[in-house]
């Protein structure tokens, strides 16, 4: 939607002269996985171990979103397209205040994932595919959501009755069940130092 009305107000501290003041080059990680493959739980990890470096970051986990942004959205596939758009654009305004931001959500959508990296600059997006097999998730269960859908109480449930499109060529390829979680979350570091994002 776009209205002649509405224009852009250009700000006087850029996006530059954040990343001088905080000594980070601010990213989405963008976590992707299915429900129960441990996207929050690697995702919390690593903000701590950042956190613990002196980075500045943000975690958007994708239950505590919908509390609040997106509680008037349910799991229809266009609510779902919707909760993660809404999740991109405030992904991006952090980006810009600076942050290294966090996000942990199924996304289970090609199309959607590529929506969110599109919001942003080239090399702001970090997909990062927490793979974990279904049936480890279902074993899992830590909501008991997965019996749920299998009874069918729970309609367009990923992996069960809704696709799940995993990543074809992630930044990061977490295989949680060959790794653990201290591995993980080094694996994670490594490459944002590598890459700049972050310093020794």
């Amino acid at each position: 939607m776009s209205n002649e009305n509405i224009v852009w107000h250009n700000q006087h501290i850029t996006k530059e002269k954040r990343k001088v003041l905080l000594q980070q080059k601010a990213c989405v990680l963008w976590f992707t996985g299915l429900s129960g493959s441990g996207k929050s739980t690697i995702a919390n990890a690593v903000e701590a171990e950042l956190f613990n470096q002196n980075c500045k970051t943000y975690l958007l986990d994708g239950d505590n979103v919908r509390h609040g942004l997106n509680n008037d959205l349910g799991f229809s596939e266009s609510d779902r397209i919707e909760n993660i758009r809404r999740i991109g654009e405030v992904a991006k305004l952090f980006v810009d205040a600076g942050l290294l931001v966090l996000t942990a959500f199924i996304s289970p959508f090609k199309s959607d994932r590529q929506i969110a990296k599109n919001l942003l600059e080239t090399n702001e997006f970090i997909e990062i595919f927490i793979d974990t097999p279904l049936d480890i998730c279902e074993n899992r269960d830590p909501k008991g959501l997965y019996k749920k859908a299998r009874d069918g109480a729970i309609p367009n449930f990923t992996g069960i009755s809704s696709p799940y499109e995993a990543p074809e060529k992630p930044h990061i390829h977490i295989k949680t069940f060959e790794t653990t979680i201290e591995e993980s979350v080094k694996t994670i570091l490594d490459y944002l130092k590598i890459n700049g994002y972050i310093h020794d």
